[in-house]
């Protein structure tokens, strides 16, 4: 226990609390809520003047978002050893918040509002630091903390940029992922740093929180592989929508992207990473644009855990889960073991739903009948009388041109057969009135469309569409749970080597080669702790060749030489089967609820359904096709000739049905696959059908042909 002196009181030092390359931090006995610094005996001399200069500013004083020096700390010879500060307690590193895997750890509770107001929160403190009339300059992760609460409070404040009475006191340390381009390359402890510096650290710290963890310049570049410093200095920003081409580099695969985000912050994300240093955002423009954010996020319909920004089409967090199977915001509610469920009166919905009809086709059109033929046939018909004179009279001329001349005798061979030929086509020919009554019967199904489409029948059908897959998953929602149980009993081994390895995070590895910056491309390439890595995901990092891959796997080795296998089951494994169980209950209750709520709207629209017959006999368009339809099946009839089938049919296909759905739950045979009513199963498969054209006319065929050929008829 080593004796300190702080004024003129004598102090103890009870506990380490920290520890770092300029020296220990301690608890101090008797003060509760400070803790002491104290430098390595060799940096003492070196930091004393620039301490006893902030103590005397009363720094300390002006803000608790800073652990400023507080009080000089001596030893009992009143030699210099360091200083008192605010003790920063329960609060966790930056980078464990916006660490997707250490953030579920630490921070389960944290959603995406938690993230953008921590941001806001750095901001806050950073603009803090700026009204002292100091420069943070070696801004990064480490040095800012934060709360449970999304509070956050920046430490190391003894290495800031500060000056007073015509001295400065610079920073003379950096981290290269947060240095912004102008400064690569230069000796930091000669720079006098300036509050556009501080905006691109802040920037960064920005990025990763709202990006989950990527830095803005580790992408894919084309090209030879470069460094990340190299990346910073040549300003290559890996998201920029404006500078594609000078960069020509992108996001890392699975990254979100700039254009699902408002106007104003991807404005604020192109200024603080574009070419004019001074363009860069303050933390108070900060603060505003980020709250505008955090005020417009949307809420996901299917996981209220879900907030996204406004400008993405949908939810971005449920797409990325179903990319990479990581649900980066889970609702932990829904591993609650007592959700009410109703299962006996989701059985009777299901079984009222199964009873529920829509009218066929012959029930909705009406029946229609003309009398007489069509202008057209009596038109046709005319001329081939026409025709018939006419030859008649030719076939007499050629008589008597044999009675009176008969030198000219082959003219009137000639004539008489011509006009025979005349007389002898007496049929008028179908094919026109064969196109006919198929154009009148596509415009049947064309009109038929529109009324289904004008009174409401679409909704309604959309609605029992998306019953018939909520029942498909419910009715094999048992058989899923059972599947998914026995799959997480007999995966133990790996979940145990798995949750194993995932306590070994890359940055805390210390692995010759791989500094700050190579970290911080491997974490944005999704490599966090030892369990994600492997020699394929490496050498897709930039920069990760042969000989750093290496290095990480000898590391992964390592820790994982140490892995023991616990064949017991445990805690972990009793919680791992309870969340499962309780999601799947979760989604369960969400299904009845479907079922049921569906239910109510089909019997709200039964009525409806039922006077579409009544309003289709009153429907002028539909009647007009109609009744061309049947004047062509009348004409066809007066000529004997063979009527084509109706192709006409009810469709009841909603649009948002053309293509299929993704299940919750693969559970359902192939043959029990949810189809929209009124399309008929495959009689080899089970899959839906579709009408299709042949030979022989129109038919239902498979939809998975050619690898299933089954057909029915029409």
């Amino acid at each position: 226990m080593q004796d300190i002196v702080i004024g003129k009181d004598h102090f103890s030092v009870v506990e380490l609390i920290g520890k770092g390359g300029e020296g220990e931090v301690y608890a101090i006995k008797g003060r509760s809520g400070q803790a002491v610094k104290i430098y390595n005996a060799n940096l003492r001399s070196k930091r004393e003047s620039k301490v006893r200069a902030m103590v005397g500013e009363g720094l300390a004083v002006k803000t608790d978002l800073i652990a400023y020096p507080g009080e000089i700390v001596t030893d009992r010879a009143g030699n210099f050893l360091g200083f008192v500060m605010r003790l920063v307690s329960g609060y966790r590193p930056l980078h464990e918040l916006y660490s997707p895997k250490s953030r579920m750890r630490l921070f389960p509770k944290a959603d995406y509002r938690f993230l953008i107001h921590a941001a806001s929160n750095v901001a806050r403190a950073v603009g803090k630091v700026h009204q002292t009339g100091c420069v943070i300059g070696d801004l990064n992760h480490s040095g800012i903390l934060v709360a449970p609460d999304a509070t956050v409070a920046l430490i190391d404040a003894d290495s800031f940029q500060f000056r007073l009475n015509g001295t400065s006191y610079p920073c003379v340390v950096g981290v290269p992922d947060f240095t912004p381009p102008e400064l690569h390359g230069k000796n930091l402890a000669t720079v006098e740093r300036t509050t556009a510096h501080d905006n691109f650290g802040l920037a960064v710290a920005i990025f990763h929180l709202l990006f989950m963890g990527k830095h803005p310049y580790a992408g894919l570049r084309k090209g030879s592989e470069t460094s990340m410093g190299e990346d910073i200095s040549q300003n290559r920003f890996a998201y920029s929508l404006l500078r594609q081409k000078q960069t020509q580099t992108k996001p890392p695969p699975g990254a979100l992207t700039l254009d699902l985000f408002p106007d104003d912050i991807r404005s604020a994300f192109e200024s603080a990473f574009g070419l004019t240093p001074n363009a860069r955002p303050s933390a108070r423009d900060w603060i505003q644009t980020l709250s505008k954010l955090e005020s417009s996020l949307n809420r996901c319909s299917k996981v209220k855990t879900h907030h996204f920004p406004s400008a993405a089409k949908a939810c971005v967090w449920c797409k990325l889960s179903a990319q990479s199977g990581l649900d980066l915001f889970p609702d932990h509610s829904a591993v609650a073991p007592n959700i009410p469920t109703d299962s006996k009166g989701t059985e009777q919905a299901i079984r009222e739903i199964a009873a529920f009809r829509f009218p066929a086709t012959n029930d909705l059109l009406p029946t229609v009948t003309v009398r007489g033929i069509s202008p057209a046939l009596s038109e046709a018909r005319s001329g081939k009388r026409g025709r018939m004179l006419l030859g008649l009279l030719m076939m007499g001329g050629a008589v008597a041109g044999f009675v009176f001349a008969v030198p000219a005798w082959f003219v009137w061979i000639g004539l008489a057969f011509w006009g025979w030929a005349m007389v002898s086509d007496r049929e008028v020919s179908t094919a026109s009135f064969v196109q006919a009554f198929k154009d009148a019967d596509e415009k049947v199904q064309r009109e038929l469309n529109d009324f289904v489409q004008r009174n409401g029948l679409v909704e309604v059908v959309k609605v029992r569409g998306d019953l018939d897959d909520a029942i498909a998953a419910y009715k094999g929602h048992d058989n899923a749970l059972a599947r998914e149980v026995m799959k997480l009993k007999s995966n133990r081994e790996a979940r145990q080597r798995q949750a194993f390895l995932d306590q070994f995070s890359v940055r805390r590895a210390n692995i010759s080669g791989i500094g700050p910056a190579k970290t911080a491309t491997l974490i944005s390439f999704g490599i966090e702790t030892a369990a994600d890595v492997n020699q394929s995901s490496v050498l897709r990092v930039p920069g990760f060749g042969e000989v750093m891959t290496g290095k990480l796997m000898a590391w992964r080795r390592g820790h994982e030489s140490r892995f023991r296998y616990d064949r017991t089951p445990n805690a972990q494994d009793v919680a791992d089967e309870r969340v499962l169980r309780g999601r799947f209950m979760a989604e369960k209750a969400k299904l009845e609820s479907t079922i049921r709520n569906g239910l109510g709207t089909l019997r709200n629209a039964r009525a409806k359904i039922e006077a579409l017959p009544a309003r289709a006999k009153n429907d002028p368009a539909l009647l007009n096709a109609l009744k061309a339809r049947a004047q062509a099946e009348r004409d066809l009839i007066e000529l004997s000739a063979s009527v084509p089938p109706s192709t006409v049919s009810l469709s009841l296909v909603s649009p948002s049905r053309q293509q299929p759905k993704p299940q919750t739950y693969t559970t359902a045979p192939q043959q029990n696959k949810p189809r929209a009513y009124g399309v008929p199963s495959c009689p080899r498969c089970g899959s839906a059908m579709r009408q299709r054209s042949g030979r022989y006319g129109r038919f239902w065929g498979c939809s998975r042909y050619p690898s299933c050929r089954g057909t029915r008829k029409i």
